[in-house]
């Protein structure tokens, strides 16, 4: 027997008890000639003391123990000296007096300090993960990932839901990604795609019949990586058979509600808001706003339309707007601010920014003259501005000013101390359009995928007005990300032909990629639809986690590298050629 209990159980109750510890010797301290070692495990800290007095050869054996040399102690449950508790650990009234040492093993001095508030480079950590993850910061993002997977798996449970695995080698299928690609060896020239999400095999598994799954699923997208993207990640794979929009939002509230209720204790308040994708771009700029402030985008082109600023005048003529932003109570801020401000929104696509600086019912600024006090007087009513307030704006295409000011809006958030970091704020966004332009193709694509049911109103719509025709798709967004993403599903082989060819897909394209979908719907598929929140990016934010990356395992990089296994790495030659494989110098 290793341990009798663990490092972080024993307290004042076990006084006098004969135990075996196992674990790691975190920190080594020497006093008097007594020898104290913080020995850790998984689960805490417990204090072991060895006195010379006793044992002169286990003192000894005691002074070569190093840090994370991993040990085995038998001893016994004894009071620390008064006045030396620790109240922070759950056994820091107690000591073990050891009787018997046994080193199980040694180690190498770690590269860096086993300790939460030791800065340590991404890489390094990473290469070393099996180091890192002994730190308790980094081991309880796993504890909490870990709990997350536990409460969904039994919320769905008493919810009806059966998990069902879905495959990872499977055929490749266009879902706005680049598939990673396995070739086959039994059928050389052939390639398996691993999956990008299981959204063809849980539709497969409504038109059977199972009516509720869900998979806790691993996910492959071969993308440019930023700090919530990985090559592989995990998502809450949920679909249901019999449901329309309301149906699928209420039962992920009730999800996300438990997950932060028995996951971390926060009680968060349901339901959560709903806002239209159109409303969503004209009040925020985007379709994942961070609501936990107010700073809104408001639209001055008819406003502000007539003046004499050219400037403003020759964006509007050519179908372009003027929006903005009030920044309250700002209005003190020094010139060089205000360049540094024109230089962020530059950077962020903006030709320029212009400013007013709002006193009593007029403003301040460089193009204050080209406005009459009519128009400055419309401006100061419609952007809720007061004395005191700087109000920002850019003219330009409506898509560039939309996508400048919303991420100048958050910047200002930032820089300015207006984001309360420990809220949590829910927001579903709703009815997003169904198609999006691609200007370097020359045709329509899918917003969100194109298994995607238009709202039934809009169908018609689809050959003459694709711009008009909205999705029954849904985001979930929480502090300005979108943790989330799901639709009510086409079921009917006629409409999803349609959307197909829509789309650019020939028919042979069609059958030779989807042909097995169209042919399950033939035999009777139910109305069904779903929603898929992604596990990392949930707990990243449940955390306070800068990047999914601290709550996975094994990350990858930005790169898609694993430093810690130097994979992708090369094959060998008899590898490719049983794959039918050559690889160009």
């Amino acid at each position: 027997m290793y341990r009798t209990h663990t490092c972080g159980e024993l307290t004042s109750k076990d006084l006098g008890k004969k135990v075996i510890l196992a674990g790691w010797v975190h920190r080594r301290r020497d006093h008097g000639g007594l020898i104290f070692i913080d020995l850790r495990d998984r689960y805490g800290l417990t204090q072991i003391v060895f006195n010379p007095a006793k044992s002169k050869e286990l003192h000894d054996t005691a002074e070569s123990l190093r840090g994370e040399y991993v040990v085995m102690v038998d001893g016994e449950v004894s009071l620390r000296p008064k006045g030396t508790e620790n109240p922070k650990l759950k056994t820091g009234e107690v000591e073990i007096a050891v009787s018997k040492l046994t080193i199980l093993n040694t180690a190498k001095t770690p590269p860096f300090e086993i300790d939460d508030e030791a800065q340590i480079s991404e890489e390094l950590r990473f290469t070393y993960r099996f180091v890192d993850l002994r730190r308790k910061s980094s081991r309880d993002k796993l504890i909490i990932r870990h709990k997350v997977c536990h409460i969904t798996r039994n919320f769905l449970e008493v919810e009806g839901f059966i998990e069902v695995e879905t495959p990872i080698l499977t055929k490749s299928t266009p879902e706005g990604a680049r598939d990673y690609l396995v070739p086959s060896r039994l059928s050389q020239g052939k390639f398996f795609a691993l999956p990008q999400s299981p959204q063809l095999f849980k539709q497969i598994l409504m038109v059977a019949g199972m009516d509720r799954y869900f998979q806790i699923a691993r996910c492959f997208r071969d993308e440019d990586l930023r700090a919530d993207r990985q090559p592989e990640f995990t998502q809450l794979d949920i679909e249901m058979s019999f449901v329309d929009v309301d149906d699928v939002l209420g039962l992920t509230e009730r999800l996300i509600k438990a997950i932060f209720k028995d996951g971390i204790g926060v009680d968060l308040k349901t339901p959560f808001p709903r806002i239209k994708h159109r409303e969503s771009i004209e009040r925020f700029g985007t379709d994942k706003p961070d609501i936990r402030f107010g700073m809104e985008l408001v639209d001055l082109t008819d406003t502000l339309k007539g003046g004499q600023f050219q400037t403003f005048e020759k964006v509007i003529a050519g179908g372009g707007i003027v929006k903005a932003l009030n920044l309250k109570g700002r209005a003190d801020i020094s010139r060089s601010e205000i360049d540094g401000l024109t230089e962020t929104a530059i950077k962020l696509g903006a030709k320029g920014l212009a400013y007013f600086k709002v006193g009593d019912g007029a403003v301040d600024c460089p193009i204050a003259k080209f406005f009459d006090e009519t128009r400055v007087k419309a401006m100061l009513t419609k952007m809720d501005a007061v004395k005191g307030d700087m109000i920002l704006a850019v003219a330009d295409k409506k898509e560039t000013v939309n996508d400048v000011l919303a991420r100048l809006r958050v910047a200002l958030a930032e820089k300015y101390g207006l984001i309360d970091k420990n809220k949590f704020n829910f927001l579903w966004v709703v009815e997003f359009p169904w198609f999006k332009y691609n200007n370097e193709e020359k045709r329509w694509e899918a917003e969100h995928h194109p298994f995607t049911a238009p709202y039934d109103e809009d169908i018609k719509l689809i050959e003459t007005h694709p711009e008009k025709v909205r999705a029954k798709a849904y985001d979930l967004v929480l502090n300005g990300t979108e943790i989330s993403s799901g639709s009510i599903r086409i079921h009917d082989s006629e409409t999803q032909l349609m959307i197909f060819k829509a789309i650019g897909l020939d028919e042979e394209e069609i059958k030779s990629r989807f042909g097995f979908l169209l042919e399950a719907f033939s035999y009777g598929a139910p109305p069904h639809g779903g929603i898929a929140p992604g596990l990392d990016r949930l707990i990243a934010m449940m955390t306070g986690s800068e990047s999914i990356r601290d709550v996975i395992a094994f990350p990858k990089t930005q790169k898609a590298v694993c430093f810690m296994t130097g994979a992708p790495s090369d094959v060998s030659e008899k590898q490719l050629k049983e794959l039918g494989l050559n690889l160009k110098k």
